[in-house]
């Protein structure tokens, strides 16, 4: 069994969903995997992060964000923000890994997205980072790469009770290591802005699905 981190107590079903991405064979990159990389943190969490795919390490371990992309990660979710991974839910937009770490392509993308939409459903977060391109076009559902949309917050869709879940675009931890100085003052005040968003309370829908325009201080900030 992959060592897949779930906080107790899981929302009912998000065990039985675990189990079954752990055999999931939807697409071609089932068959180079080492394992299903499901998830890690607190599935009752009211943060999620959510990034591209797993690399080597993750591969090997099951778990998201282990290498150095991932201490990256922990080091300013800690500094900005005040929190560990226990305290958020860690997923990516493909829970296996593409060969070579060569980009995920558009119909693996659709075949792996039905287990992102229900790991959010279930977890029911009020606000999602999306961490670089691939996880920011598909949930904020845009052409434009993660330069023009991050500085911002994006209405995603409505919780059941009427919350309007919120994302906060911002670079994944590989593009800041390569980046050196700009983007990594980028994604600290993008989570910064993440945290105002969790902590400026819930936002009521707007419309049938809760959706409006962006907010903040738009990507030049």
């Amino acid at each position: 069994m992959p060592a897949v981190d779930v906080i107790d107590p899981a929302p009912v079903g998000f065990v039985e969903l675990r189990d079954d991405a752990l055999v999931c064979r939807r697409c071609r990159l089932a068959e180079g995997r080492t394992q299903v990389v499901f998830g890690a943190g607190d599935p009752t969490a009211d943060l999620m992060f959510v990034g591209e795919g797993p690399g080597a390490q993750e591969d090997l371990q099951g778990l998201p964000f282990v290498g150095r992309s991932g201490q990256l990660l922990d080091r300013l979710m800690a500094e900005e923000m005040g929190i560990t991974r226990d305290d958020c839910y860690i997923a990516n937009v493909v829970k296996c890994r593409p060969p070579d770490n060569r980009d995920p392509s558009a119909d693996e993308v659709s075949a792996c997205r039905p287990w992102l939409e229900t790991q959010i459903d279930m977890i029911g977060p009020r606000v999602i980072v999306t961490l670089g391109n691939f996880a920011s076009k598909l949930l904020v559902d845009t052409a434009d790469g993660i330069t023009k949309v991050r500085g911002s917050v994006y209405p995603y869709r409505a919780r059941p009770d009427g919350v309007v879940v919120q994302l906060v675009p911002t670079f994944h931890p590989a593009a800041v290591l390569r980046g050196g100085a700009d983007p990594m003052a980028k994604m600290r005040s993008d989570l910064v802005r993440a945290k105002q968003a969790l902590t400026a309370g819930p936002a009521g829908a707007t419309g049938p699905a809760g959706l409006a325009g962006p907010t903040g201080s738009g990507a030049a900030s």
